[in-house]
């Protein structure tokens, strides 16, 4: 397959063939890791370290690593289905798009697929755009929603401004989160195609809506013409209780964009559903949009299995039991280091963490890790630490996860000086 490195010649080759800035990114802030083996919600750095993993990368594993149930769906696929042809017809592709349709609200019809989470927002704008005839689009401050075409004008500029990618002036507009005032400002001028928001915005931090916020939006939307585009990469797939996390607020959109978790963690796949308006372009040219590797068969299949496992009573119970058991222990940590710990933001198994320091949970991140915990740091907020716990934890993983964060976070609570926003060490 390939030579087997040490860990020192796996970092040097990524410093001179890969990334050398994110390599060297992670080394300054204590983070000396490279992944090797992995199974359920652990895995190992290539010196042996094991980290319980509560980052799960944004979701992606939120069935474990590894799930013996998605490797066998995918082994047995593989006998019969391989990429597949874009152009033609599909079993895999027409079943998991009536599956999506029976899993989505009521509102959407159609799915478009795609192999990740950047791709399938950008459709949604090309399909806010054909539905409305209109070019401007709306996103969250601080948002994020990937970094392909038109999903990196959507986020905060420090991913869209290296590439020249902001769009031309009023194309993106940005506006705060939790705002409505200025959101009814912007959709008042009857131009905008659509509004696009994380259900819960991830990188900024995941900052909960305000009771009433989201429908408020879609109430505006409806009034002004303009689409709603729940972006459900992250709060999607049963991660906040409930099957997508827009369904908490009781809000049907027009577009709903999953990704990350949808592939199991084991192959690549995305889907931006639409409702039938939205859609109404591939009954006038079916080709107008094509994704070679969008849609894959086997990734379909995989996709399938997701959406049927993450659907489980026992699987929907179990979230809600980690997530209780959870909020309790941490509440009682917060509770021990209150001059620190000031805050937890929850819906499920999504979480984060508030800290009283500017970068507190980049230091908090780097406790972790030492004790064996790999979460991450919010990169538009570093006082807030990104906490995501997987669908399938059990009681046990709660309480080993529960001791280490207890250990980690007094650790830091004693070096931080709150009054003045120093490490004294």
């Amino acid at each position: 397959m390939f030579e087997i490195k040490s860990k020192k010649d796996v970092l040097e080759q990524s410093i001179n063939w890969w990334n050398p800035g994110k390599t060297r990114q992670w080394q300054k802030d204590g983070i000396d890791l490279v992944m090797e083996k992995r199974e359920g919600y652990y895995f190992y750095d290539m010196n042996g370290k094991r980290l319980m993993d509560v980052h799960l990368n944004g979701g992606t594993f939120n069935l474990g690593h590894r799930n013996p149930e998605i490797i066998a769906t995918l082994i047995e696929a593989m006998d019969k289905f391989d990429i597949g042809n874009h152009h033609f017809p599909s079993i895999a592709r027409a079943q998991l798009s009536e599956d999506l349709a029976k899993s989505t609200p009521s509102s959407l019809k159609y799915s478009i697929l795609a192999s990740g989470g950047g791709e399938a927002v950008d459709v949604a704008v090309k399909c806010s755009r054909y539905a409305t005839k209109r070019k401007k689009i709306v996103s969250i401050e601080y948002g994020y929603h990937g970094h392909t075409g038109f999903a990196v004008s959507l986020g905060n500029e420090r991913y869209s401004s290296p590439f020249l990618s902001e769009g031309e002036p009023g194309e993106f507009i940005h506006v705060p989160f939790n705002n409505l005032n200025e959101m009814e400002a912007v959709l008042s001028k009857g131009d905008v195609a659509g509004v696009v928001i994380e259900t819960i915005p991830a990188t900024y931090g995941f900052p909960l809506p305000n009771d009433g916020y989201l429908a408020a939006v879609k109430k505006m939307c409806e009034r002004y013409g303009t689409l709603y585009v729940a972006d459900e990469v992250q709060t999607g797939l049963m991660r906040t209780g409930k099957m997508w996390g827009i369904e908490q607020y009781g809000i049907e959109p027009d577009i709903l964009v999953t990704s990350k978790g949808l592939s199991g963690g084991i192959f690549p796949i995305a889907a931006t559903v639409v409702s039938e308006r939205v859609g109404n372009w591939m009954n006038e040219d079916g080709s107008a949009h094509i994704s070679t590797f969008g849609g894959s068969e086997l990734g379909c299949i995989v996709a399938m299995k997701v959406l049927e496992m993450s659907q489980r009573e026992e699987v929907v119970q179990n979230v809600h039991f980690v997530a209780r058991y959870l909020r309790a222990g941490l509440e009682e940590i917060k509770r021990q280091n209150a001059q620190f710990f000031k805050g937890i933001r929850q819906s499920g198994v999504v979480m984060g963490l508030e800290f009283n320091h500017p970068e507190g949970a980049k230091h908090v991140m780097r406790s972790l890790y030492q004790n064996g915990v790999w979460a991450i740091y919010s990169m538009l907020d570093p006082r807030v630490l990104q906490f995501k716990p997987g669908l399938l934890c059990d009681k046990e993983f709660c309480d080993e996860l529960l001791n280490r964060c207890e250990y980690s976070i007094k650790e830091v609570a004693r070096m931080v000086d709150s009054s003045n926003y120093s490490l004294t060490v």
